[in-house]
């Protein structure tokens, strides 16, 4: 029973997650012209869609590897090889991401990093590749000792959350900062609420609340991979609870 309401509650956050990313397909799809990559607005486009799978729904699923029942038995190093290969494809999303509308400011003679959201952005960007340098440096190679990363591992959980906590406050800027930009007439304008609007709010609104199911996850005790003394009933809970 406690596994089969775990494993449900996997499946629902993985069906948020893709939700979050096909909504945000579907908002620059429909209103906003679509893709390309050609330096034109439509390779801005590419930004959202991008940043919304890697630094949130991405880095997510990288952070919850350490959560899965299966990783609380056996050998911890091919689930590490696991958390750093998942975060490593976040990241190189997440720099697409980046280099989609720093490209596009570029050919527009348009400023970069001049607002709350580009500071909130790269803030969260910088911590992410320091997270994942130092994640592999002391966690994945074999020359740390265990004292060092006993030392180590709390600031690395608390900087996983933070970051992820980060780049939600990012998107849901970028959301607002982009409708404030493409709804500006008066007849259409973010303050009359048009239907692209209200789309792109609930977009917003559905990263929210996978984001804070997932820190949920993080920080909840009964979610994370047991200390030696409880391996034997963690083990029964996998197999079932008999």
């Amino acid at each position: 029973m406690a596994m089969g309401w775990f494993y449900l509650s996997v499946l629902a956050l993985c069906s948020l997650g893709l939700m979050c990313i096909l909504s945000t397909i579907y908002w620059i799809s429909y209103w906003q012209g679509g893709f390309a990559w050609d330096g034109t607005i439509l390779m801005f486009n590419w930004h959202p869609v991008l940043m919304v799978t890697g630094m949130v729904v991405f880095y997510s699923a990288a952070s919850l590897v350490y959560r899965l029942p299966q990783s609380w038995v056996g050998p911890k190093l091919p689930w590490k090889f696991g958390h750093a290969a998942m975060h490593l494809l976040a990241f190189i999303l997440t720099v697409l991401g980046l280099h989609a509308v720093f490209d596009f400011h570029s050919r527009r003679k348009i400023p970069n990093l001049y607002s709350l959201h580009s500071w909130l952005g790269i803030t969260t960007v910088f911590l992410f590749a320091c997270q994942w340098f130092l994640g592999f440096a002391v966690f994945l190679l074999p020359w740390a000792s265990v004292r060092l990363r006993s030392l180590l591992k709390p600031i690395h959980v608390f900087f996983g959350a933070s970051i992820l906590s980060l780049a939600i406050a990012s998107v849901i800027s970028g959301i607002n900062e982009k409708l404030f930009s493409s709804l500006r007439n008066g007849t259409n304008s973010y303050s009359r609420l048009p239907s692209e609007a209200v789309f792109a709010n609930c977009s917003g609104m559905l990263v929210v609340v996978f984001g804070l199911l997932v820190l949920y996850i993080l920080l909840a005790s009964s979610w994370k991979r047991p200390e030696l003394g409880m391996q034997a009933e963690r083990q029964a809970l996998l197999h079932g609870g008999e």
